[in-house]
């Protein structure tokens, strides 16, 4: 998929979607959520793709948030936008597959929920993040589904409410990102991680992923028992006796996702 407004590409088992729109700060359109979703279903459906990264095109901006040149109100259009991002979100958020935040640059507002929406974010040391929706009358809603799922409830609302920016040392320290590093490494590090989780085996992390998915709005004695239950499904995969053996016979694993 290439589009004007996002960019889907496969290499090396990971699935790359870029934000497509650096001369708005890689804003989202309407178009680019719908893109966004038709991406996941590629990744998803694809077994050749074992990670998912999403980034931003160039070097300033990761996501700007919504085009606030577009209309936004509470007709019918605007509330189907809305709820078309809402849903990407949730399904980012629970994707079957690793994901990785490549934060090439500002994440501001919604582009906030992409990042915590991923497994991993990886920020350059000159980002800045922040939701200044408050500053133009606006909130930001449907990232307070995720954004007390990541940071200290306390820390998350003096960020909303201000709508301050924060560094990426602040947004590291807070836990809205899990690693930092100079901007001209950011490339390095993030292939690194992305190399890394593509080498693990396709269906324990599938199993896994959906197991915390699940067990995330559990009793405490419901999740564990839960849990133990899908210990022992991903203990009967093929990759699990691979990876034991593998251990045992001092080689890397050879996983197969069976």
């Amino acid at each position: 998929m290439s589009q004007s407004d996002l960019i889907y590409r496969v290499a090396d088992h990971v699935a790359t979607v870029t934000i497509n729109r650096e001369d708005r700060r890689n804003s989202i359109s309407p178009a680019a959520v719908s893109l966004f979703h038709e991406a996941l279903d590629q990744a998803l459906a694809d077994d050749d793709v074992r990670v998912v990264c999403v980034t931003g095109a160039g070097e300033k901006a990761f996501c700007s948030g919504a085009d606030l040149g577009g209309a936004m109100g509470a007709d019918e259009e605007s509330r189907r936008v809305f709820d078309s991002y809402a849903r990407l979100i949730s399904r980012l958020a629970t994707f079957a597959k690793p994901t990785v935040a490549r934060i090439n640059g500002h994440c501001l507002a919604g582009g906030t929920g992409f990042m915590l929406a991923c497994d991993i974010a990886i920020a350059k040391e000159t980002a800045r993040f922040g939701t200044p929706e408050v500053n133009v009358g606006l909130f930001p809603m449907m990232i307070g589904a995720l954004i007390f799922r990541n940071v200290p409830r306390k820390r998350a609302m003096e960020m909303i409410m201000l709508g301050e920016r924060l560094s990426a040392a602040q947004a590291l320290e807070m836990g809205l990102v899990t690693r930092v590093v100079p901007d001209a490494e950011l490339d390095a590090e993030v292939d690194k991680v992305l190399a890394a989780l593509a080498a693990k085996s396709p269906i324990g992390m599938k199993i896994g992923k959906q197991a915390f998915a699940a067990a995330e709005t559990m009793p405490l004695e419901a999740a564990v028992r839960f849990l133990a239950g899908k210990l022992a499904e991903v203990a009967a995969t093929d990759d699990a006796r691979e990876g034991i053996t593998a251990f045992l016979e001092k080689r890397p694993p050879r996983f197969i996702g069976k």
